[in-house]
């Protein structure tokens, strides 16, 4: 018996290699890496993060997830029919080619093949792999695509919390009155493998206390199906770090509302398409109330009286090791107050070879950091601020 479920598990962990997501992920986040450096680059000559950081950020956080998901689908007996997975792959490449990455959310991809799937069985459809007789109308997959959907978007929620602690990409626009603000945008796509069953397979499930009908007569294999998860946000009236907690909060409640959902699916299969119109419903208006809440509130990062406000940091930079944190206000240099760029330039030739700073924290509070300063060091300390009014369009020179 264990034996059978070796081979399955090493047949199921070949399969991903044959699964064009896989491969479209990293094209993809490195896609995400170019165009962010690029912009970056046009705003302030310089880039926050390497090109390589959407890269490095992909795959880490989604193979501990993927881990724990696929002891849980294993656990739970999550069957799936293929056409559910064969159609979230053909959505999230296309959407992935589009370039939308937002629309990347499980809410979407996994949401919107639930929905066909269940359509073409109700339907009849009979084309491609869609028919009562790949389908099945005996047996109860749907609700176990609806639990899967809700553990998808609680790692959407924990990939925008750890991601939005991480780094987040600064840039420059103008605000209606013609004023540089300075904004920061998540956007980011994270691999999450995870195993699922399928049917037809060699697998017999001992478990017939699960609520599948007919479990004790189908067999099934595993399958190690790759998901690409990606959400974007636009943040400029409040701290990243804290609007990305809050984001991240709301999708994850969605996400444990969902994974109930599926379970009373179990009892009542028609709740199945109704929790997943919810789930796309809930998630638009997570994007639309945050948007409607950023136009409402006052800009985080712009001018201030009482000294430069620090829109980025350069890593490795003299700032960086400084322990200068993004929010935070420059008030003095050197012991000179400052108020742009340019001032923040001369008060370090006040001495070359030392730097204190003066700066009022998120709280408003003030504190003091200090430094020696070498030669190779990056000559503005390595902060990315909003410039001084000297802009065509929202190009800073």
């Amino acid at each position: 018996m264990w034996q059978d479920w070796l081979l399955e598990l090493a047949k199921g962990f070949g399969k991903i290699f044959l699964n064009p997501v896989l491969y479209l992920s990293f094209l993809f986040a490195a896609s995400l890496g170019v165009a962010r450096v690029k912009k970056e680059r046009r705003y302030f000559t310089v880039r926050a993060q390497n090109a390589y950081f959407e890269l490095k950020q992909l795959v880490p956080t989604g193979l501990i997830l993927g881990l724990c998901l696929s002891g849980l689908s294993i656990a739970l007996v999550l069957i799936l029919p293929m056409e559910i997975i064969i159609f979230a792959s053909l959505l999230t490449i296309i959407l992935a080619l589009i370039g939308k990455t937002r629309l990347l959310s499980p809410v979407y991809t996994v949401g919107l093949a639930i929905l066909v799937c269940t359509i073409s069985l109700y339907l009849g459809w009979d084309y491609f792999l869609f028919s009562k007789s790949h389908l099945g109308t005996d047996e109860i997959f749907f609700p176990t695509a609806i639990i899967l959907l809700g553990l998808l978007i609680i790692s959407e929620g924990i990939f925008v919390r750890v991601n939005g602690k991480k780094s987040t990409s600064p840039r420059l626009k103008r605000s209606k009155r013609g004023q540089m603000i300075g904004t920061h945008l998540l956007e980011r796509a994270w691999l999450l493998p995870m195993f699922v069953f399928i049917p037809s397979g060699t697998l017999t499930i001992a478990m017939d206390w699960w609520p599948v009908v007919t479990v004790g007569n189908q067999t099934y294999s595993l399958l190690l199906v790759p998901f690409l998860l990606g959400t974007k946000l636009e943040i400029q009236g409040e701290h990243p770090f804290k609007a990305t907690r809050k984001i991240s909060t709301n999708i994850m409640t969605l996400g444990s509302i969902i994974l109930l959902g599926g379970v009373a699916s179990y009892f009542l299969p028609v709740l199945s398409i109704a929790f997943v119109v919810l789930a796309i419903i809930v998630r638009e208006w997570i994007t639309v109330k945050q948007k409607n809440v950023e136009k409402n509130r006052a800009f985080f990062f712009s001018r201030r009286n009482n000294g430069v406000v620090i829109l980025g940091i350069v890593p490795d930079s003299p700032a960086d090791k400084m322990g200068l944190r993004i929010g935070e206000t420059v008030s003095k240099v050197n012991s000179i107050p400052v108020q742009d760029k340019n001032q923040i330039y001369k008060a370090l030739q006040r001495n070359s070879a030392h730097c204190k700073i003066e700066v009022f924290d998120e709280n408003e509070e003030i504190r003091f950091v200090q430094r020696a300063l070498y030669e190779g060091d990056h000559h503005e300390l390595g902060l990315l601020l909003i410039p001084d009014e000297k802009i065509h369009g929202n190009e800073a020179v």
